[in-house]
């Protein structure tokens, strides 16, 4: 375990890290793959001087071949252990039974784990539930990007102080430069490292060719078919789906299409714009679907992204972190009972016309003014 501390870096805490709860006796983090959990969790370790009292395992472990997570917990716990940490637990099988029997048995002992696949937490949560709270992370918001790589540290500013021209910069920062060097490589917290989009078609195949296989029972022709609608998707998106399209173009059941839809925008791929018909988020009718954040727009296009297809990807994959974000039927989109609009640095009030209240959002700005608002600036709700 000191090993894999002594290469955490303490200088920057992720969005989640004071949302955790940490002193809950079961916790799971989850997300996409790459955005940062595991190294969240050593840094909550490294904030405890009594080390001891802790255990850091990565669940693919070799000493998995011959013994089991039980075991495990039950030789720590006889040597006075009370933090049990283990990383990366989709990798193995059969991890929610026995963190339910850990759970059961060890009423001292705190256990924290992380995955890097939703799909496979959230199958195996259910037996859980009662017993674990379950925190999910996404990427750098457009703040944590300025504060990680370019040591600009803003404040979280909610909704209503953005709408209401409250963001505040110093004046020798110019936003623009910087925000466009965030849509094209800063949403994962490994972008500053050689060979980001290689790195990131990685991330891709690892989701595609084992996570969502493995949780969904795929076989490879299938597997295949769903890394083609993510190649169909990427080139279509912002769309409003039409599953019959989708399933002739795959050549699978049209029934098969809101399935295939789900496991991506679990497992971090695209995001899912739904309409206010669910009552609640994630129940509603999709209206439109996106890839899931601006630099997977870059690496799966091949060529430049279409600008104003960037720009809802980013207000959507930023908003939806903190705020409920549905579709609106004149605009395009609404929380709560404010409609926006988003568009380049000279677009109009036009389609807000029967909107009570609406909002302009406007790309290559700097500052707002009244009901004008710079996309920029809404990377900074989280």
């Amino acid at each position: 375990m000191e090993e894999e501390l002594r290469r955490t870096p303490l200088e920057f805490h992720r969005y989640m890290y004071d949302r955790v709860i940490w002193e809950d006796r079961m916790i799971g983090i989850i997300g996409p793959r790459g955005v940062g959990k595991s190294t969240m969790v050593k840094q909550f370790i490294l904030s405890h001087p009594d080390r001891q009292d802790w255990l850091y395992v990565s669940a693919d472990h070799t000493y998995f071949s011959s013994s089991t997570l039980t075991d495990l917990a039950d030789e720590f716990v006889k040597e006075g252990g009370r933090y049990l940490v283990i990383d990366e637990i989709h990798k193995y099988h059969g991890w929610s039974r026995e963190l339910k029997q850990i759970y059961d048995s060890h009423a001292g002992l705190n256990v924290i784990f992380t995955g890097s696949s939703i799909l496979d937490i959230r199958k195996g949560s259910a037996d859980l539930s009662r017993r674990v709270l379950i925190f999910e992370m996404q990427g750098l918001s457009f703040r944590e990007y300025l504060k990680l790589f370019k040591d600009i540290d803003l404040p979280v500013y909610t909704l209503d102080e953005i709408l209401a021209h409250k963001v505040s910069l110093p004046s020798d920062i110019h936003p623009l430069p910087l925000f466009r060097e965030y849509l094209a490589r800063g949403y994962y917290p490994f972008c500053a490292l050689p060979g980001y989009d290689i790195r990131l078609q990685q991330v891709i195949a690892q989701t595609m060719e084992v996570d969502i296989p493995q949780f969904a029972g795929m076989n490879v022709s299938t597997a295949r078919k769903l890394r083609r609608m993510l190649d169909i998707i990427s080139k279509m998106a912002p769309f409003k789906p039409s599953f019959v399209n989708l399933a002739t173009e795959l050549k699978v059941s049209k029934n098969d299409v809101p399935d295939y839809m789900l496991y991506l925008e679990q497992a971090g791929m695209i995001g899912q714009l739904r309409d206010d018909t669910g009552g609640i988020r994630s129940l509603g009718k999709v209206e439109k679907v996106y890839v899931d954040n601006p630099n997977l727009m870059n690496v799966l296009a091949g060529d430049e992204p279409n600008k104003g297809n960037m720009r809802e990807t980013f207000f959507f994959n930023q908003m939806r972190v903190s705020n409920d974000v549905i579709s609106s039927r004149i605009s395009d989109f609404r929380i709560g009972d404010i409609t926006f609009e988003v568009g380049g640095a000279k677009k109009g009030k036009k389609q807000l016309a029967g909107a009570e209240n609406g909002i302009v959002v406007r790309d290559d700005i700097e500052y707002g003014y009244h009901e004008f608002v710079p996309l920029w600036q809404f990377g900074l709700n989280y």
